[in-house]
């Protein structure tokens, strides 16, 4: 997990205030991801369900550091078919 939150800070410091970034990950790199945004602990992690294909949103407060949780584990609709 701390390696992952790591890279995440790198991400995040050259990342403009207002502006978006994308992590495309294995569901491990997701759940260390979100885990640490819902305060859970690294023990915590297998129970995370995240779909595959899935997109889950948090946003960063550049000042406060707080992490907003917007949406985990969306899939939307693909295709002729609802995502399940």
């Amino acid at each position: 997990k701390s390696r992952v939150l790591k890279a995440r800070d790198e991400l995040l410091s050259i990342t403009d205030v207002g502006r978006a970034s994308a992590v495309v990950s294995h569901l491990q790199v997701t759940r260390a991801m979100l885990s640490e945004a819902l305060g859970m602990d690294v023990t915590q992690l297998a129970g995370l369900k995240i779909a595959t294909a899935s997109i889950t949103c948090v946003d960063y407060c550049a000042t406060t550091g707080e992490q907003v949780v917007r949406f985990q584990s969306f899939k939307p609709e693909c295709g002729l078919e609802e995502s399940k």
